[in-house]
């Protein structure tokens, strides 16, 4: 969804929760979860329950229903995009849970495109060495299944992810006629 799609008390799916809009910005959303069965929790301003701002990279999975969301879902099969192997999520979350704590987490959010058109996703970083060290970002490589790292800089400089990009990565490993 776009942020002209929203207004003050829409109902939309994003993730595996049904939202209400509370707020609109120039490139943001609050809003407020809908899990409680009472109504009372969703009166307001000011709202007995949190209010969570959503950019435009969480509007980018926003649908006006989860049924829209499901056939988004599946139209998004046909993007080239291989997914991540059952066997690599442990890994992931792992590291999400239990690894160093990376300052700049937001930059762990956007795949990014390397100078080859391989697609990184970064899920991770460490420290070189010490405390003044620069920052290593963890990569996971879905197309080639591989697992590499990179300095932080290096990585930042990179172009973020496009669907786009990965379609024409996808079309690299595709038979040709």
């Amino acid at each position: 969804m776009n942020i002209s799609d929203f207004r003050i008390g829409l109902d939309f799916a994003c993730g595996p929760f049904m939202w209400r809009c509370t707020d609109i910005g120039m490139r943001t959303v609050t809003a407020i979860r809908l899990v409680e069965d009472d109504p009372f929790w969703y009166q307001g301003p000011p709202y007995m329950v949190e209010e969570v701002v959503l950019d435009e990279t969480d509007l980018e999975d926003a649908y006006p229903n989860h049924d829209a969301q499901i056939r988004a879902t599946v139209n998004d099969l046909a993007d080239g995009h291989p997914g991540y192997p059952s066997e690599i999520l442990p890994r992931l979350m792992r590291e999400k849970v239990s690894g160093e704590r990376y300052p700049r987490r937001r930059l762990l959010r956007f795949d990014r495109i390397r100078t080859d058109g391989e697609l990184l996703h970064p899920y991770g970083a460490r420290r070189q060495a010490g405390e003044d060290s620069p920052w290593i970002i963890r990569l996971y490589l879905p197309f080639t299944q591989e697992w590499a790292e990179m300095e932080e800089g290096q990585f930042r400089i990179l172009p973020l992810s496009t669907p786009m990009a990965v379609r024409a990565r996808a079309s690299r490993d595709r038979p040709r006629d």
